[in-house]
């Protein structure tokens, strides 16, 4: 089993940076693909990116792409979001998710454990 733990989730203004972590415990970090979705309210859990194991490939979200990326320190066991010029519409609670079972995914149901979530406001 894997836990993660996100966090630097905030309050920013339209136009500004925050940057996600993903703590992962339990065992290897490097088994598992890892990705981040993300939740408004009153909507599905949404794809945002997604990195392989090794970290080599990754892969985003129409909506996102180059704006936000994904990385992975494998020694540190954390993966991160790094979200610039943020839109109002960012505005969800963002989740991290590890999968045991691909190489590299957008699919919710391929993976196995997801954080608690952390909150990103995006003020117009």
């Amino acid at each position: 089993q894997v836990q993660l733990v996100e966090s630097g989730g905030g309050l920013v203004q339209a136009g500004g940076s925050l940057r996600l972590s993903c703590a992962a415990s339990g065992r290897a970090f490097i088994r598992y693909a890892m990705g981040w979705f993300r939740q408004a309210p009153g909507k599905e859990r949404e794809f945002v990116a997604a990195i392989s194991r090794s970290g080599g490939s990754t892969y985003y979200a129409d909506s996102v792409k180059g704006r936000f990326t994904i990385s992975r320190d494998n020694a540190k066991n954390t993966e991160y979001l790094q979200m610039n010029s943020l839109k109002p519409e960012d505005t969800a609670v963002y989740y991290c998710a590890a999968s045991s079972i691909a190489t590299m995914t957008w699919a919710k149901y391929e993976y196995d454990y997801w954080g608690q979530g952390t909150q990103v406001t995006v003020s117009s």
